[in-house]
């Protein structure tokens, strides 16, 4: 999926960092004048009316012919089936997050398919069966108040975590409201905090104050569809008399301001990002002014406590040093504001590792880091005279992911570590840092069996030369063939890296039933850190599709697959990729899924919330930038003639993210031009992940497994 740029939710409602780009419902997406030669040349603009009469009357036909072919055989309804078990079973790891004294957690099974907000203890959960207390009954409130909600998250005030702002999305989509609830009485807070549904942005100050970032009316949002205005509203005033604090251009990104309530540390901040790769971060004095973080605008700048973190995309010369890209830096906050330049390299990025997060303990800093895309961590111990200690923490099994998290930076060196890969279903473990090694306390099932398969990673020479690795999952008794159905998946963007992760829907959907499954770990991505990503920006978009089409040649050449057997599955900027594949390299490919997708990138900045990735791909209005993305651009290159491979488009009617219509729009087009075998279906729910709650995802997976099986077997439509 496409993410925000991280220093957009830095410090304020992290649970929103994936899910706050936006529109408005029901609307037609907020768009510039378009041109007669831009009608001429675009037949299906009338698409672009999301929830016009004209274009879900299309949407719903187009839904039965595709559920008539796809969705109402037994193969489906099993596939179907066997995934909700995967996803609503009771035996899953229920991720916890401290607030306070309690560990909460946010469930969904067969009982609650929206979900039920829930609390233990540290006691209780350490437990195989741990008792949890509910909160906040999310069908219940569903059913009481007549709408459906879907949970974004909550921001709970320190210390006492009584009072929390919740987030909360009618229908699933990245539009949400903001509700203020009191733990002690589970329940919502009478004349509270209220935020009216939009791309809302919130948090505490105090018990009576907080920041929001919302649609105050015209001239507040920026042209990429975000709040540009940030203010401070109190407790028993109208919104409309909140005071400005911080406002930004209409052509940057968005604003954004939080509180810091760590004690002895209470800061206020307040960030101009300018696009989704640079931003201006100030300090907020409590008389009003501001100190700008003066670093490099394309860093990211992280205060906790006496520190500041500085993590590098590019290169950076300052007080007689030069650090590289990729690095994590690190200096007193306070002197560092006071014009010192004293820093210390925490991490320095090899030709082979990258920093992939990094989180705090109260006395120690975790490192994940990836070489060749395989886990390992440090930890990093700040000591006298401004030297940090590094000491490696206990790794995993090879071919793993591993991912560890202080769990509360305050007050311990408590740590939670997931460990897992594409056999081992995932395994949590619970430690103390300086007290040995940490111990596992929750396991997920095995939901298919794993005995029978080997992971592999391979590298593969681009078009360039560039060395891309990928993951293959297949029988250890495989004979290489060619003869096998192969499912390549990838994503290429956005600084995303792509690790080995256990799935129990891949493992019942694709690999009992005898497929193979690889993983391209693109350039786009964030597998070698910024470089990688860099290396696929704007006019070296092509880069990351001459590496994935790379990948699928080379396994032909290995002998896993044909032409005839090979699919490709990806979602959202790897939708955009899919098409690429459709467009540029239909030769290699057998069937592919495209799923809540970019396609039209004439018209992608105008479309829901897509002028705020110009950074990424460049902006289409201007000629210099238009000569390279129409290379790029599956809805303009997409011909007569052609032999493309089946294509099953699926996208949502409430993804206010990259919008349902610019897959609407190619399979229109793609019928125009006489091809049968391109497919498209809508789901009314769900936002940019296609589905509000498991049922609703166990039917999209479904789908797309069944047809990338009926096509790549030779049984299809």
């Amino acid at each position: 999926m496409i993410r925000l740029p991280r220093a957009v939710v830095v410090g304020a409602l992290a649970f929103l960092a994936a899910c706050t780009s936006v529109e408005k419902k029901p609307s037609v997406p907020t768009s510039k004048a378009v041109s007669s030669e831009t009608t001429v040349d675009d037949p299906y603009l009338w698409l672009e009316d999301i929830h016009g009469e004209k274009p879900l009357e299309w949407v719903h036909a187009e839904n039965a012919k595709t559920a008539k072919a796809y969705a109402e055989t037994p193969e489906f309804e099993k596939t179907r089936a066997r995934i909700l078990e995967v996803l609503d079973s009771e035996a899953r790891i229920p991720y916890v997050q401290k607030l306070g004294a309690h560990y909460y957690n946010f469930w969904k099974d067969a009982a609650h398919p929206l979900g039920i907000w829930r609390r233990t203890t540290l006691a209780e959960y350490l437990k195989p069966h741990p008792k949890w207390e509910p909160v906040l009954d999310l069908d219940a409130l569903s059913k009481t108040e007549g709408k459906r909600w879907v949970w974004r998250g909550a921001d709970c005030l320190k210390p006492d975590y009584r009072r929390c702002l919740l987030a909360m999305s009618p229908g699933g989509g990245d539009a949400t409201v903001g509700r203020e609830f009191d733990l002690d009485a589970k329940a919502f807070v009478k004349d509270g905090f209220e935020i009216a549904e939009a791309k809302n942005q919130f948090g505490w100050i105090d018990r009576d104050r907080i920041y929001v970032m919302t649609d105050f009316g015209p001239g507040s949002m920026t042209k990429s569809s975000y709040p540009r205005i940030a203010k401070e509203w109190k407790r028993g005033t109208p919104l409309a008399e909140a005071t400005t604090v911080f406002d930004v251009k209409e052509d940057d990104l968005g604003v954004n301001a939080w509180h810091d309530p760590t004690k002895g540390y209470e800061r206020d901040f307040v960030q101009r990002t300018i696009d989704f790769w640079t931003s201006e971060t100030f300090l907020r004095r409590s008389d009003g002014t501001l100190a700008k973080i003066d670093v490099p605008l394309d860093a990211i700048v992280d205060p906790h406590r006496e520190w500041l973190l500085i993590q590098l995309r590019t290169d950076w010369s300052v007080g007689g040093k030069t650090f590289k890209g990729g690095s994590l830096l690190a200096a007193k906050f306070d002197d560092f504001i006071g014009g010192s330049r004293d820093i210390v390299t925490l991490f320095e990025p090899t030709a082979t590792v990258s920093l992939d997060k990094y989180s705090w303990t109260r006395h120690h800093l975790l490192l994940n880091l990836l070489d060749n895309v395989v886990s390992r961590q440090e930890v990093l111990t700040p000591g006298a005279g401004g030297a940090w200690k590094t000491a490696k923490l206990d790794g995993a099994p090879a071919l793993s992911t591993v991912d560890a998290d202080g769990i509360d930076a305050d007050e311990s060196d408590d740590y939670f570590m997931t460990v897992t890969s594409y056999l081992a279903p995932t395994t949590l473990y619970y430690g103390t840092l300086g007290k040995g090694k940490a111990k596992a306390i929750k396991h997920m099932p095995a939901f298919f069996d794993a005995d029978g398969f080997d992971v592999h990673q391979y590298f593969v020479a681009s078009k360039d030369g560039t060395r891309v690795p990928y993951f293959v999952v297949a029988n250890k008794a495989i004979k290489l063939d060619g003869s096998h159905p192969t499912l390549l998946y990838g994503y290429g963007g956005f600084e995303v890296s792509e690790v080995p992760n256990y799935s129990g829907t891949v493992g019942r959907s694709w690999l009992e039933r005898g497929g193979v499954y690889v993983v391209a770990n693109i350039r786009g991505g964030g597998e070698y850190g910024p470089r990688w990503h860099q290396a696929a920006l704007r006019e070296n978009r092509l880069r990351a599709y001459e590496d994935f089409a790379a990948v699928a040649a080379d396994l032909v050449k290995r002998g896993y697959t044909t032409r005839a057997h090979l699919g490709a599955l990806g979602g959202s900027n790897g939708g955009l990729l899919m098409g690429n594949m459709l467009t540029q390299y239909p030769e290699l490919f057998g069937a592919i899924v495209c799923e809540v997708p970019l396609l039209d990138m004439k018209r992608y900045s105008h479309l829901s919330a897509g002028a705020s990735w110009m950074a990424e791909y460049g902006d289409p209005d201007k000629p210099e930038d238009w000569a390279f993305i129409k290379t790029f651009s599956p809805y303009q290159n997409v011909a007569k003639g052609k032999d493309y491979p089946p294509i099953l488009f699926y996208t949502s009617t409430s993804d206010d993210r990259v919008g349902p219509v610019q897959a609407r729009k190619m399979a229109a087009r793609m019928h125009e031009m006489g091809y049968t075998n391109a497919w498209f279906y809508e789901n009314t729910e769900g936002g940019h992940g296609g589905a509000a709650d498991n049922r609703q995802s166990a039917y999209m997976h479904a789908m797309a497994y069944t047809f990338l099986w009926a096509h790549l077997e030779g049984t299809g439509p």
